[in-house]
């Protein structure tokens, strides 16, 4: 027997709505002048809401394995951008908070990120916003 949800391709349509933000987001930070990936600007925005932050937390908040948030925070600290200092308690780990350079990056990269989320965001209204996160966090309670 099928399901109505058999035939929407519901997942496609969030993958390539992704992908075209990311692609938009990319372009308008590089034409900036900003040497800094998407994925990297995710990383400085949680870290910059969450000073001290660590890099396991940063890791479950951006839905990055481990590994791929080492890499990045590395590349960020090279670039001196972030940095890394001993989380208390704990000599094996980590809290993260963003340099001055890093948070005159963010301060001046914010209103780009702002930029692209109104142009998506067009003309729907607050109710929409409702019914968008009603609808994205049924479709991930779904798969937890």
């Amino acid at each position: 027997m099928t399901h109505h949800s058999d035939h929407r391709a519901y997942f496609f349509k969030i993958d390539t709505t992704i992908k075209k933000i990311r692609n938009a987001l990319q372009k308008q930070l590089t034409e900036a002048g900003f040497d800094l990936t998407v994925d990297q600007w995710v990383l400085i925005d949680h870290i910059f809401r969450k000073q001290g932050i660590s890099q396991n937390e940063l890791a479950e908040m951006t839905f990055k394995d481990p590994p791929t948030v080492t890499r990045i925070i590395d590349l960020l600290e090279k670039k001196g951008l972030v940095e890394r200092g001993p989380a208390a308690g704990d000599r094996r780990k980590f809290n993260l908070s963003l340099t001055k350079t890093g948070e005159s990056l963010y301060n001046k990269a914010f209103p780009i990120v702002a930029d692209i989320r109104r142009k998506g965001w067009g003309s729907l209204n607050d109710s929409d916003y409702q019914h968008f996160v009603r609808i994205m966090d049924s479709i991930y309670q779904n798969f937890t």
